[in-house]
């Protein structure tokens, strides 16, 4: 009896085996999965830019399937390139929904699926309009022709840049700006030792400003109480000048006033008498002969009293026994 399995037959299931999990494993490194339940939708994109098949399709960040087939009509290009994914049968997509590519920026693909806010879905096999969504990339592209204007302008300021490196004038600069940098460096150094024995006398500084602000709140206090007393002393002082005003107001002015003219008439009278020559004083005062025999009669008693002295016994004369006659 011949062998079923001779090794002809073997080496063709083996080999049939390997084929078989080379696809699954090509599907799964896809990501396609074989065995999941699957609807089938179609897209309409007019440039799909770059998307291939397998690639995933999303929803809100969720991938719920993969891009199955990409059909491009040579005979009408004006129709667009028709798109067929495959996506979870549980996932409902909305009518209205639509679909944007999306590239990144290592060239991954994606297609993002935005749903609409509508309780009515899509049938099974329904068209969803796509667009591109160029993002980041886009964005990029927009920015490219901005950017060649402004390399000829970049370029000129860099050769400037370079003519102004060159300068000798700005290496001794930066020598400077080094060595400015060493002595801010060493007057750092200098200031943080003085702000050390700032920071430790500081605090008998501030015990003695304490001590002289006491000091001065003493002051303060003394001077607010002389204050205080020269305010009673002007206070007395107002007193005084109310009752002098109080006493100066009982006196009788006008009275006082009429006292005063009458002795001042009388002055007067009298200072006329002596101006003339009525009475002794006035005689006195303006006779010139009777100052003259006045000044005789002086001087005559006076020469009397000199021969008084210088011979007494002249004039007065004592005797127990009587006057003897010469």
């Amino acid at each position: 009896m011949k062998k079923l399995f001779t090794p002809e037959v073997r080496i063709a299931l083996v080999a049939i085996a390997g084929i078989v999990v080379l696809f699954f494993g090509m599907q799964f490194l896809k990501g396609l999965d074989l065995f999941a339940s699957e609807s089938h939708y179609e897209m309409k994109f007019n440039n799909i830019d770059g998307l291939s098949i397998t690639s995933p399709v999303y929803a809100n960040g969720y991938k719920i399937g993969a891009v199955k087939s990409i059909n491009y009509d040579f005979a009408n290009p004006e129709k667009g390139i028709s798109v067929g994914v495959d996506v979870d049968e549980s996932m409902k997509i909305p009518v209205g929904s639509t679909a944007e590519i999306v590239s990144d920026l290592m060239g991954n693909v994606k297609v993002n699926l935005i749903l609409a806010h509508t309780n009515e879905y899509l049938a099974v096999g329904g068209t969803i309009d796509g667009r591109v969504n160029d993002g980041a990339l886009g964005e990029a592209k927009k920015m490219v022709p901005a950017i060649e204007k402004m390399l000829p302008k970049i370029d000129s300021i860099l050769a400037s840049v370079n003519v102004l490196l060159s300068d000798p004038a700005v290496k001794a600069s930066v020598h400077n700006v080094s060595k400015i940098t060493a002595d801010l460096t060493t007057s750092t150094r200098q200031l943080n030792a003085l702000m050390a024995q700032v920071n430790g006398a500081l605090p008998g500084m501030i015990a003695r400003t304490n001590g002289l602000l006491g000091n001065a709140s003493g002051m303060m206090a003394n001077a607010n109480g002389g204050i205080t007393e020269a305010r009673g002393a002007i206070r007395g002082a107002s007193g005084m000048m109310d009752n002098l005003n109080n006493k100066v107001n009982e006196v009788d002015l006008a009275g006082t006033m009429s006292k005063v003219n009458q002795a001042l008439e009388h002055i007067n009278t009298l200072t006329a008498k002596l101006n003339s020559n009525e009475g002794s004083m006035g005689l006195l005062m303006n006779d010139p002969s009777l100052y003259h025999h006045l000044s005789n009669t002086v001087r005559d008693a006076d020469s009397l009293l000199v021969n008084l002295k210088a011979h007494p016994k002249r004039y007065v004369h004592f005797s127990i026994f009587g006057r003897k006659d010469k």
